[in-house]
This record gives structure tokens, sequence and C-alpha cells, in this order.
């Protein structure tokens, strides 16, 4: 089993929130949008919008450069990929197993075939 650690309980907390999930979304569809350009797409003050993307550049969901004057913010997808191989994939399998197990069954020994 796969040792849990802090930055795990960061990805967790930060994916909470359906704010923040939103901004994920909306760096999905568009990487590199300053806070204004968020802030357009977001139902919140530039305040609160920051308090929330600083908590997902904690997590490591997010990163921003500097490009000038700008300040990009970019989707790092990598946390949630690691996320869904320790908590979703394994699932996945069993769930696929038990259904390919189903599907040879119900074909019985003629795999499908006439």
């Amino acid at each position: 089993m796969q040792k849990e650690g802090k930055g795990t309980d960061l990805i967790f907390k930060a994916m909470a929130d359906p704010n923040r999930r939103k901004v994920l979304d909306l760096l999905f569809s568009k990487n590199g949008q300053t806070l204004t350009q968020l802030c357009e797409k977001l139902d919140m003050q530039r305040q609160s919008a920051t308090q929330h993307i600083e908590i997902l550049i904690d997590a490591n969901l997010v990163t921003a450069v500097w490009k000038g004057r700008e300040k990009l913010h970019f989707l790092n997808p990598v946390p949630i990929y690691e996320v869904y191989e320790r908590w979703v994939r394994k699932f996945e399998e069993n769930r696929l197993g038990f259904l390919h197990e189903i599907k040879t069954q119900l074909e019985g020994e003629s795999h499908g075939t006439i």
C-alpha cells in the first residue's frame, strides 16, 4: 500500500471545492490565463479567486509563471493523474474484470459465434 502524504491531502482539499474545480476546468479549456481572464468566468470577486488559486498552487495543481507584467496560470495535471492511479484505477480494474467475466459467461463456450 502506498504511503499517504500531506500532498495528497492538499490535492483532495483543493479539489473538494466546486469553485476550484471550475478554475481547473477553465485552465483545462484554455491554459495560461491571467487572473483577470479567470475572474471574467468565475462568479466571485478578484480577492476570492486569488485565494482559491493559491490553494490550487499549494496543492501543485496550478503553476503561475510571470510573462512580463502578466502572471499566467497553468494547469498541472500530474497530481490529478496520481490521484487517479492511486484511488480510481484499482477500482476500475476490478469492475472491468467483473464485466469481462459476465460477458464470457453470457457468451458461453461459443464465444459469441453462431
